[in-house]
């Protein structure tokens, strides 16, 4: 573990490289569902019929290459130490773990969409991905299943996380949401310093 300030973690609060990481993801993952949603019923002759996919695909490999950042650095980084009972901070870390698992996972299946017919993923116009997986039998459909309730799970996840941040923020009063945004919290009692976030 190393420090460099304000960008790390400590015991009592998240880094500036923490929060920015968790904020993008948190915007990204939620501004993706939302834009899946919105563009499967779009029109063949809808201005975004094609430009919501493309920049869906784009926005989709970004939030991976965020998740690995995300990943490396939790890893690299002291966690702060997470607040309530053994329960709840169980409960905290297989969410947590759960996002790592499931993400990939909903990009995998994202990409198995998109390289169904054997075109790659492009990315902005940037560079492309290529098809490396095709050829199965309703590949697209089966994916877009698959991909629609991960996208689900991540999302109901999600709420059950922010939910939880609250109830910690507001009733419990620990502070647990003020580490995340980068407020020190010297009150550290109801903490478990023995499970990791």
């Amino acid at each position: 573990m190393f420090q460099l300030g304000p960008l790390t973690n400590t015991p009592l609060r998240y880094g500036w490289v923490t929060m920015i990481l968790h904020w993008s993801m948190a915007i990204g993952i939620t501004g993706m569902f939302c834009l899946g949603w919105w563009m499967v019923d779009l029109d063949y002759y809808d201005a975004w019929y094609q430009r919501g996919p493309n920049l869906h695909r784009s926005l989709g490999v970004v939030m991976m290459l965020l998740w690995l950042a995300r990943l490396g650095w939790r890893w690299a980084s002291v966690q702060p130490v997470m607040a309530g009972d053994r329960l709840q901070t169980r409960l905290a870390s297989t969410l947590h773990w759960a996002f790592y698992v499931l993400i990939p996972l909903l990009g995998m299946s994202g990409y198995l969409i998109t390289t169904a017919d054997g075109r790659g993923v492009a990315v902005f116009d940037w560079f492309t991905i290529p098809a490396s997986l095709t050829g199965f039998d309703n590949q697209e459909d089966l994916a877009g299943e698959i991909h629609w309730y991960l996208a689900l799970c991540i999302i109901g996840g999600a709420c059950l996380h922010s939910l939880a941040a609250l109830k910690h923020e507001f009733i419990d009063r620990d502070g647990t949401l003020s580490k995340m945004l980068g407020r020190k919290v010297p009150n550290t009692k109801n903490v478990n310093p023995t499970e990791d976030e």
